[in-house]
């Protein structure tokens, strides 16, 4: 019997994977510069061309004096930018909750029964096509309230990417493990536990950061309608105002907080597709 081998101590890093891991890093650190740059450069271009459009420094001065002290609070239509983001995070946070748990079971029931299928997708098919702002008068009547009306409309909104996906990762369950599960004679909760929601689940994390983005780009628009503090409400107030500066600093942290948002899940994507290969 050959002598077994003892495990070999790990060594530290090899400097050619560290040094390339700093050169990538690099180019992509130049290349974001860059481009950075590029679009800084027509932005002072338009702004040159109209007194009416601010400039970069316009508008990092304004993120500036955003950020000084953002979250005071002196009554309903004078609040910092933190609080007004805050606000609108909870409503988006809210209805994408609301969409996240109804859209994985609608989804996993659509996809895994051809009759439901074949029930639900006209409607699905119908409705998602619609505008989200076209819905909120539709909940502002039911509602009664605008703060409700807006968590409803990110909530429709949020929906449709979740439940397709879903249903797509339900309906492309490998014919192996639905013959597996039928030769152990799982019952509806173990098929449910061990097959169908570990296969779909890549699926249901992709239609999660689709629903997640979308509902961020959508809360702007509809606090504009609804006249109510959040994010949205601030950048038309600041355009009634005659304000660009601040609505080009507040565009500036919209887009910043859909980035962290974006990355989140990203993240999380990656390490379900790491569970997934290692299982």
């Amino acid at each position: 019997m050959a002598p077994a081998t003892e495990p070999q101590p790990s060594g530290p890093p090899d400097p050619g994977v560290w040094g390339s891991r700093l050169a990538e890093i690099g180019r992509g650190i130049s290349w974001a510069v860059i481009g950075t740059t590029a679009i800084v450069l027509l932005w002072q271009l338009a702004a040159s061309r109209s007194a009416d459009v601010p400039t970069p420094l316009d508008g990092a001065r304004a993120l500036v004096d955003l950020l000084a002290d953002p979250f005071y609070d002196n009554g309903p239509n004078d609040k910092g930018i933190g609080r007004q983001l805050g606000i609108s995070l909870q409503r988006v946070f809210t209805g994408f909750a609301l969409a996240a748990v109804v859209g994985v079971l609608a989804g996993l029931l659509i996809g895994a029964s051809h009759r439901a299928w074949l029930a639900f997708n006209p409607v699905v098919q119908v409705l998602r096509p619609v505008s989200p702002l076209a819905w909120f008068p539709i909940w502002l009547a039911v509602f009664k309230d605008a703060d409700q009306a807006s968590v409803f409309v990110i909530f429709i909104t949020a929906l449709w990417p979740t439940l397709l996906n879903t249903a797509a990762g339900a309906a492309e369950i490998p014919r192996d493990h639905r013959n597996v599960a039928r030769v152990f004679r799982f019952g509806r909760l173990a098929y449910l536990r061990h097959v169908l929601v570990p296969n779909a689940l890549p699926s249901i994390i992709t239609g999660l950061r689709l629903s997640m983005g979308i509902a961020w780009m959508v809360i702007v628009a509809v606090e504009m309608l609804s006249g109510n503090a959040g994010i949205g409400f601030f950048v038309w107030d600041s355009y009634n105002a005659g304000n660009l500066s601040t609505v080009v600093a507040a565009i500036v942290l919209i887009g910043l907080v859909g980035l962290v948002l974006d990355v989140i899940l990203v993240r999380v994507s990656r390490n379900v597709a790491i569970e997934e290969v290692q299982s």
